[in-house]
């Protein structure tokens, strides 16, 4: 999922870049009004968490791997404002540090997974919840089906980006099917992660978790 330097041509690569650095600003304003300071420890540790469990690999068919891209969980548990920021972080990081994503294509790959993942992601999560009942276990399944899709949804990003401005030979149906088959399997270790992630900090803490505010407060009017 980490786009290489030259694998996008800089045309599309800067035309993300500024799509990227737009989503970004507007996440960071947005983050000022979503935390404060009981959340905002948890953002760090959620970063955090991500960064070291991204280095983590799963085997998933064929001789490939994948890992957490972590977009729902970081959205579920501060908010999808600060886990654009959390995941933007992570990512120029892993570039920095470990050449795992071009710093060219650090555009594309915000793009797909600090904005396409997260809100694509926050947006299934919140139908999801909506439909289902109003009690904590609802709020993990509805992370874990939304961080499910939210890995090939991300796929189909850097697919838009393949077909804007390639510089290899592969056909397009070729590169589709070939992300979309192999992220949908990585979606299922990405659900599992979210899943247990988002169970344990509602078992301890649901205060602290962004998604379940809202079911929380619809529980309390049933209740009184």
């Amino acid at each position: 999922m980490h786009i290489p330097d030259g694998f996008i041509n800089i045309p599309t690569s800067a035309a993300f870049a500024a799509i990227s650095a737009v989503g970004v600003g507007a996440c960071l304003k947005g983050a000022t009004r979503s935390l404060d300071e009981k959340t905002a420890p948890l953002a760090g540790l959620t970063a955090t968490f991500i960064f070291a469990v991204q280095m983590l690999n799963f085997p998933v068919a064929a001789g490939t791997s994948g890992h957490l891209l972590g977009g729902v969980l970081a959205a579920v548990l501060v908010g999808p404002y600060v886990a654009t920021l959390a995941i933007t972080v992570v990512l120029l990081l892993q570039a920095l540090l470990f050449a795992d994503g071009g710093l060219t294509a650090a555009g594309l790959n915000v793009f797909n997974l600090s904005l396409l993942g997260v809100w694509a992601g926050y947006a299934i999560f919140l139908v999801i919840k909506k439909i289902m009942p109003k009690n904590k276990t609802s709020i993990s399944v509805a992370a874990g089906v939304a961080a499910f899709i939210s890995v090939p949804a991300a796929a189909l990003g850097f697919v838009l980006q393949y077909a804007l401005g390639a510089n290899a030979t592969f056909s397009l149906s070729a590169v589709l099917t070939a992300m979309f088959s192999t992220h949908v399997l990585i979606g299922i270790g990405e659900a599992i992660i979210t899943v247990l992630s988002v169970t344990a900090v509602m078992a301890s803490r649901p205060d602290l978790v962004y998604g379940f505010r809202g079911a929380k407060s619809q529980l309390e009017i049933r209740k009184a």
